[in-house]
């Protein structure tokens, strides 16, 4: 083997980076297990009974309350705090290893994920002098019909409408929006293209502000990790939002409008004393109460309290905290302030502590002076990592702010004249007068900014500012003013934000889906490792430590790149220990070839490898196109099964080439030991060993048995149709769990009486669960409406219950597994874009393939065929949902999900049918005079056995997921089983007959044109 010792040397870098990525998250379990450890402990069953007073069912509440809030607390306290020294080179805080753990999808740890669109059509009305003009009116009414059709951004729609218009009758946007986009060089002559163009930046603008209010909305949910992406493409925004406990609120928040205020900043040493008064009072009301102090074996816990002490003790602050229990609102502070801050700051504090001291302010609020309130900073302080308490002074009995954030016109990032970054600002005319009064009357104080409650800046007023034009100077770098001027433009937000698509998990579905995910994994993982060294006996020992080397390395590269792992990305985990068997099946049959060739062991391993590459990578690349093209169009879960089957197939192929190929090297090594590697059973030694099917003799039969196949799935396909889910569909999905098993018929009469028109329910998973699907309403879809919904099914569905369920209680698991344990919502036009993108997805898929296969086999024959059989096996696939809907007794829904597993199976069956095209090309090289037909045949036949390993150990995998994996995978499993199932049909039975025609066909054809020129 050549280049052993390189090898070696990146197999060990590599396996040493994912121990180090991987340590992270096994740091975050531990401590996360000290907290829960700490939350149920048995001071926080005896408190829970204390206040429970017997009553046994409001106890496990109190107790269920008690244990999240201490487990949080416990969570925060040490947030910033190390718990991982590595190599004692770095130490990293909690904060920092959860960062770079591997993430769990919400499927599988509970939350919510919400897609929110960008109005542009709302920024366009808002930028036209008369947004109801006839003319206008119209034509955004075009546009919205042409966006719904092809999707992208709204703009270009907009824009192709416009050009459209100009054929028939001249339309001028001069007219409409000269006036307000004047500041960007629009004029009465401005063509439509400059106008457009105008417009465009203002909708880029317009979508960047929302990003930025939406990023800094989340930050106030208090879950850890949440996540925010752009998809410019389709102007919308990704939030995905782990472990939330209100998602109504949630909603409330994201979907409301900007509010940015101007506020005369108060003095921190005037509050000083009424902060002391309210830290005494708390320290009495609190006494008696759950100190948060003792941990479950009844030692002193140290906490952020005891920390800020001796930070306090450090710096030299007198301020006699001495913990949490005798001054519960002065010790969440890292530092006071004693001069050495800003005036209006009271102090600093690490940022898992904000929540805490927010709770206590607002306790103590009565003691506190009625004439002020308290503002957090928007950005910690660099050096410290802390967030600063502003002291914001009410001016009016009605505690208003100076001015809104309406009135501002236009603001920029900018440079002085001394060359410092500064930020720009101007007034609307309206507005100047009220801003130059304002400041004129607060020379030499500060105002600050305030964004949704949060303190972007506090600039000190040096003059009266007239003119409407300001300038905010300070300490900058670049990228704060850029993020100061979009915050100040925000307050004028044109666009806004809508959701289109939102999913809710609840806890308890989300631990019951890693649970059984994991289950799936572990069998599958053991029973194909049993089976690999059943067939192959010693070799299988060495395809083993392969695929234990691969699951390391995947699981490594996950944590890498922070992938998020989902349900489906653990089915693409367990699919992909499957399909990494292939490799070395491929290896090991090839090396069977040899030994039978009379080739000593070690040539045999060597021809082995060499003449296994090609097929392997070939098979792969084209599995990894599919996956490619899923990962780029998919979202959410199904975004995390391809990115997970994607790096599998990148480290399957590492270790089944390289990491086995060191271990039989290792073998050989041993002196006297070497012939004892062995490649078969005593059962299995002559199986498959030189059969003689002469499959291409019989391909009249296999396109007749593949004829009446499409012609059955055709029929049921035009007449039954498929059962569309949410995804596809539009419309609210809940699935309800009751405590008793219930009829699907006799729960859709009942909410038929609270809808006015019968909902679709259908049994999920156990008779005590159904999935209910309705669209009423969903064109309204605001919080209002959904709370609507929501009653309406509890009004619909409480009497299925034999305990009684208030509404609390079943719309959130978080407290009893009973209720609405998922949700999704879809709006029409998300709908629209998911069955758009699902097409576009498969028939991208199919023609990369085909472009790939005809290339690298060099006839376009072979990509023909490739190609007709990969469209057998998605109408096969797609098929069998509409013919077995209803019949079966689980859920046969085509959603995003049902994508997925198209895609996969058409990635794994040109695997398949490349590695038998990859061997007839050998034969052909080898034997260019031999017939055809004859070569053909030897090639499906050499590769049978490889081809019924694959099979075998990809379909007991599959099994696996589909007995274990948990109802919301039963129906993914399924469509996978049918479609690799028939994929390994198409490969023999109409890929390599197409083949066959089409090249003899050509051949004859060439064989009468040179008869003819003769």
């Amino acid at each position: 083997m050549q280049n052993k010792g390189a090898i070696k040397v990146i197999a060990i870098i590599f396996a040493l980076i994912c121990i180090y990525q991987l340590s992270f998250t096994y740091y975050t379990k531990k401590v996360e297990s000290n907290a829960k450890e700490f939350a149920t402990n048995g001071y926080t069953k005896s408190l829970a009974r204390t206040l429970a007073k017997g009553n046994d069912l409001r106890e496990q509440e109190i107790f269920d309350s008690l244990s999240s809030e201490r487990e949080n607390y416990y969570l925060d306290s040490i947030s910033e705090k190390p718990v991982y020294n590595f190599l004692f080179m770095r130490q990293f805080s909690y904060k920092e290893c959860k960062a770079r753990e591997i993430n769990l999808g919400l499927d599988l740890k509970g939350g919510m994920n919400v897609m929110m669109e960008v109005s542009t059509a709302d920024v366009i009305k808002n930028l036209a002098t008369n947004p109801n003009d006839p003319v206008l009116t119209k034509l955004l009414n075009q546009a919205n019909n042409l966006h719904k059709q092809n999707g992208g951004k709204y703009i270009d729609a907009f824009e192709q409408v416009v050009k459209q218009a100009n054929e028939s009758q001249r339309v001028e946007l001069s007219t409409f929006f000269r006036v307000k986009l004047k500041e960007k060089g629009i004029t009465a002559t401005s063509s439509n293209a400059q106008i457009i163009d105008a417009i465009r930046l203002e909708c880029t603008d317009a979508y960047e502000r929302t990003f930025q209010v939406l990023s800094k909305r989340i930050d106030k949910f208090g879950v850890a990790q949440p996540t925010i992406q752009k998809l410019q493409a389709t102007e919308r925004i990704l939030i995905e939002l782990p472990g939330i406990k209100d998602p109504q609120r949630v909603t409330t928040l994201l979907e409301g409008s900007a509010q940015l205020q101007f506020w005369l900043v108060g003095d921190a040493s005037k509050v000083a004393s009424g902060l002391k008064a309210a830290d005494t009072w708390l320290a009495t009301a609190h006494s008696g109460s759950d100190t948060i102090n003792e941990s479950a074996n009844g030692e002193t816990l140290t906490t952020t309290a005891t920390e800020n002490k001796n930070v306090a003790q450090n710096n030299n602050k007198a301020q006699n905290v001495n913990n949490k229990q005798n001054h519960p609102l002065l010790s969440l502070f890292s530092h006071l302030n004693q001069g050495d801050l800003q005036p209006a700051v009271i102090g600093t504090a690490v940022g898992g502590n904000r929540i805490e001291i927010n709770k206590l302010l607002k306790q103590a609020s009565r003691i506190l002076p009625q004439d002020v309130m308290f503002l957090w900073s928007a950005k910690p302080i660099s050096k410290t990592n802390e967030y600063e308490l502003y002291v914001i002074q009410f001016t009016n009995k009605a505690k208003t702010p100076l001015l809104d954030g309406d009135i501002i016109s236009d603001a920029k990032d900018d440079f002085n004249q001394q060359g410092h970054p500064v930020v720009s600002m101007v007034m609307k005319d309206e507005a100047s007068h009220k801003w130059a009064k304002l400041t004129g009357a607060n020379v030499g104080k500060c105002i600050a900014i305030v964004l949704d409650s949060v303190v972007y800046s506090a600039p000190r007023v040096n003059d009266e500012i007239t003119g409407g034009r300001s300038e905010i100077s300070g300490a900058f770098t670049v990228e704060e003013t850029k993020d100061l001027a979009n915050i100040l433009k925000s307050g004028k937000l044109t666009a806004p934000a809508k959701i289109v698509q939102e999913s809710v998990v609840g806890p308890s579905l989300g631990t019951e889906s890693i649970n059984a995910g994991m289950a799936s994994f572990f069998v599958a993982f053991i029973l194909i490792m049993v089976y690999i060294i059943f067939f192959y006996n010693m070799a299988g020992i060495a395809a083993c430590v392969a695929l234990l080397s691969n699951l390391f390395f995947l699981f490594g590269v996950l944590a890498s790149i922070g992938a998020v792992l989902t349900l489906p990305g653990i089915a693409g985990i367990v699919l992909t220990m499957g399909m990494a068997v292939d490799a070395n099946v491929i290896i090991n049959e090839r090396i069977k070839e040899e030994l039978l060739a009379g080739k000593n062991i070690s040539t045999a391993i060597s021809d082995g490898y060499k003449e296994a590459y090609s097929a392997i990578i070939d098979g792969n690349v084209t599995t990894l196109i599919t996956g490619i093209v899923l990962a780029y169009f998919g979202s959410g879960p199904v975004q995390g099964f391809a990115i997970t089957l994607c790096i599998g197939i990148l480290t399957s192929l590492f270790c089944g080439i390289f990491i086995s190929r060191l271990v039989f090297e290792s073998l050989l090594n041993r002196k006297g030991e070497h012939r004892n590697i062995t490649f078969y059973t005593k059962i299995t030694q002559h199986f498959l060993e030189n059969p003689k099917i002469n499959w291409v003799g019989g391909h009249k039969a296999q396109f007749a048995l593949t004829s009446i196949l499409i012609v059955i799935v055709l029929g049921s396909l035009t007449f039954k149709g498929l059962d569309y889910g949410v995804d596809f569909s539009g419309g609210r999905t809940y699935v309800v769990r009751f405590d008793q098993d219930v009829h699907s018929e006799a729960v859709r009469n009942s909410l038929q009486k609270e809808f006015g028109s019968a909902p679709e329910v259908k049994t999920f998973g156990p008779n005590y669960q159904v999935k209910i699907t309705t669209k009423y309403k969903i064109k309204e879809d605001n919080n209002k409406v959904k709370q609507e919904v929501i009653a309406k099914l509890y009004n619909g569905t409480k009497g299925f219950y034999k305990s009684n369920i208030s509404l609390s209680q079943f719309e959130s698991t978080l407290k009893s597994p009973l209720g609405i344990i998922s949700s999704e919502i879809v709006g029409p036009t998300m709908a629209e874009d998911i069955q758009r993108s699902a097409i576009i997805a498969v028939i991208i898929s199919l023609i990369l393939i085909f472009i790939y296969v005809a290339i690298r086999f060099k006839k376009w024959q072979y990509g023909l065929a490739g190609l007709a059989s990969l469209t057998f096996d998605a109408l096969i696939t797609i098929g069998a949902f509409s013919l077995f809907n209803k019949i079966l007794p689980f859920n046969l829904e085509v959603d995003q999900q049902f994508v997925a597993a198209v895609l996969t199976v058409i990635g794994y069956s040109i695997n398949d049918t490349v590695i038998v095209f990859d061997r007839i090309r050998e034969n052909v090289r080898l034997y260019p005079k031999e017939n055809y037909g004859k070569l053909m045949n030897n090639a499906m036949n050499q590769t049978l056995s490889r081809t019924f390993n694959t099979l075998g150990t990809t379909l007991l995998t599959l099994l696996i997921i589909f007995m274990f994996g948990g109802d919301g995978l039963r129906g993914f499993s399924f469509s996978l089983l049918i479609g690799i199932t028939s994929g390994c049909f198409s490969s023999l039975c109409v890929a390599c007959p197409t083949a066959y025609f089409l090249i003899m066909r050509t051949k004859k054809k060439e064989e009468l044109r040179k008869s003819i020129a003769k």
